[in-house]
């Protein structure tokens, strides 16, 4: 039997993470309600650090390997370059193992250097690993065509060279795009949506929609300014944020929140958790920050938005707590449906608030009478190549989606980003959704 030091460092690697994960399993079912509340969250936080940083070890591994041990044989191995190159290629993959960590240490009102730096280098790590084992697939194909009895030469010297040097060309050149579009500032996205049994007085009702901002490591007060700034423009009648709207705890990040007291929709502004919210362990003062600035949490709760033509006029605006809280066992809070709908009936219009797209598929079977339901936590996939997955994982994965006869879905793209601040293949979005009246 092979013991665990016999065993090579990647599968080694894969020991550890499943250590970390059996882990966190464990403190999630029994662990939960012995230990305080600071160390939990502290346990929580460092557990899945801990998890990333063991799966992505084993990428890492493969990355030094194709970048820098494949080269060690030829004539410009002992070159002042490459020695330069390797460590390059150290200090990016130590860079990109230590973004997890900047969310425990490094969170102020606005970004530190360091934390895009890492960020930036853990979105490159993604792209750069998916180049190198798609390259290589290409490559066992190719050979595996060819005949395993072709004699190995010059040229097959140089195509193993050529898949590193044109994966990490690649990379940079998607890295610099990625950057560059997220650095700008997020599309208006005008939708115009029909609401069943909408009120006529309540036809062409502007409502803004805000996903997934992510304060934290690498989004801070300045581009939660610009956001404010761009909704106040839009003017519109109510203002939503369906969740993820913070990576970090409420007393270290408030200045960076101070911009969405500015928020004045005349019907008022409303927030749902998002998973995110969860994961900070701090809910609780999180909604008493958003009291303060007059942004009302809808947990698992509705509220009647009044038409500012007749008082008799209305619609049910409802919220429900995001679907991690379960898997958190977050005391208090999990999505509960039928306490978020009650007094919701059919005879009005109901309008959903829910993070997760999978939630609003829950939503529609337990009540399909739901006419409006607005997510988000898809991103888009807010990078390539994690597009794929994102659209896999997701019953609805962006944009407009109409559900039976009179039920719509819209899933936005997310107004920032999560960590990474880069976007391939996806597009920071403001939606302004146009309610219609049929």
């Amino acid at each position: 039997m092979i013991s665990f030091k016999q065993l090579p460092i990647e599968a080694k690697a894969a020991v550890a993470a499943g250590v970390v994960f059996f882990s966190m399993m464990l403190s999630r079912s029994y662990l939960a309600e012995k230990l305080d509340f600071r160390t939990r969250r502290w346990l929580l936080r460092l557990q899945m650090t801990l998890f990333a940083n063991t799966l992505m070890l084993m990428g890492s591994l493969h990355v030094w390997r194709s970048t820098v041990t494949t080269f060690n044989r030829s004539s410009a191995a002992s070159s002042f370059c490459f020695m330069l190159w390797k460590i390059a290629v150290f200090l990016f993959l130590a860079l990109a193992h230590s973004s997890f960590f900047t969310l425990l240490f490094l969170v102020a009102e606005e970004p530190y250097f360091f934390s895009l730096a890492a960020y930036t280098c853990l979105g490159a790590y993604i792209i750069l690993i998916f180049f190198l084992f798609t390259l290589g697939s290409v490559e066992q194909a190719y050979k595996f065509l060819a005949g395993r009895g072709a004699k190995a030469g010059t040229g097959n010297k140089n195509r193993t060279a050529l898949k590193p040097v044109l994966a990490v060309v690649l990379t940079v050149v998607l890295t610099v795009v990625g950057l560059l579009n997220a650095s700008q500032p997020p599309t208006v996205n005008s939708v115009e949506i029909p609401v069943h049994k909408l009120p006529s007085t309540m036809n062409n009702l502007k409502m803004v929609l805000l996903s997934d901002i992510h304060l934290g490591p690498t989004v801070g007060k300045t581009k939660l300014a610009m956001i404010v700034r761009m909704v106040k423009a839009l003017k519109p009648d109510i203002t939503v944020i369906v969740g993820d709207l913070t990576d970090a705890e409420a007393k270290i990040i408030r200045p960076a929140v101070e911009p969405l007291g500015e928020l004045d929709s005349p019907l008022g502004t409303y927030f749902v958790t998002g998973n995110h919210e969860y994961y900070t362990s701090d809910v609780s003062n999180w909604f008493e920050l958003l009291k303060s600035f007059n942004i009302q949490p809808l947990h698992n709760e509705n509220v009647k938005i009044v038409s500012p033509k007749s008082t008799s006029d209305w619609f049910c605006l409802a919220g429900v707590d995001d679907i991690e809280a379960d898997v958190l066992r977050y005391s208090g809070h999990g999505m509960d449906l039928k306490k978020a709908l009650r007094g919701c009936s059919s005879e009005h219009a109901i309008v959903l608030l829910a993070h997760q797209p999978i939630a609003a598929k829950w939503a529609l079977q337990e009540r399909p009478d739901i006419n409006l339901i607005l997510s988000g936590h898809t991103h888009g996939g807010q990078i390539f190549p994690l597009n794929a997955g994102a659209y896999l994982l997701n019953p609805f994965f962006v944009g407009l989606y109409k559900v039976g006869q009179n039920t719509f879905v819209y899933v936005s793209p997310g107004t920032m980003y999560y960590g990474i601040p880069m976007r391939l293949g996806s597009r920071a979005e403001i939606t302004e959704i146009i309610l219609r009246s049929p």
